[in-house]
């Protein structure tokens, strides 16, 4: 399910989509970035901690007083920032907009296995080091888990696009057709 949140002050047309979590940490997250504010930034002009602002834009539910504050500083009703409000309308995202948040997503999913592969590495590499084994056996998961981290960074950055977005539509409509017979 998708919705447009239309308010006093939402010319840019936010569009969020999934669950309710999931549609109020879309939107406050975009409310913030349009207007060029860190969380930090937020949190200061709203009176709520940092931390308070990350949970929210992980999905986290806000107390009353939170959307409160937080409707004050985006300087919309109340009713705006509910994800039940009738001040919403079923849109989608514009094509851009959904092709930029996934290879966001899909850059931050690489560069977590990379982090997760140099630090389990290393630790392989160490564990080989004082164990005084001679023989170096730690380059056999590297290598092979290398392989895969390599493979997800071509994927990502478009060097090989063994599944173009056309075959995932293909693919998706074949299913939807399927599940309809």
């Amino acid at each position: 399910m998708s919705w447009w949140c239309i308010g006093s002050d939402f010319s840019l047309g936010v569009t969020v989509s999934g669950t309710p979590g999931e549609q109020f940490q879309v939107l406050i997250r975009k409310l913030r970035i349009d207007r060029g504010w860190s969380q930090e930034t937020l949190a200061q002009v709203s009176g709520l901690s940092v931390r308070t602002i990350q949970r929210l834009e992980r999905g986290g539910n806000a107390s009353l007083e939170t959307l409160s504050a937080l409707a004050s500083v985006f300087e919309v009703d109340i009713s705006a920032l509910s994800t039940e409000a009738p001040m919403y309308e079923q849109n989608e995202l514009s094509k851009e907009e959904r092709r930029a948040v996934r290879y966001v997503r899909d850059l931050k999913a690489f560069y977590s296995h990379l982090a997760i592969y140099v630090t389990v590495i290393f630790g392989l590499f160490i564990i080989n080091l004082f164990t005084g084994i001679g023989t170096p056996w730690f380059i056999w998961p590297m290598l092979g888990w290398g392989v895969g981290v390599a493979a997800h960074g071509l994927s990502v950055f478009e060097v090989v696009s063994l599944f173009s977005p056309d075959w995932e539509k293909r693919e998706i409509e074949k299913r939807l057709q399927r599940n309809k017979r």
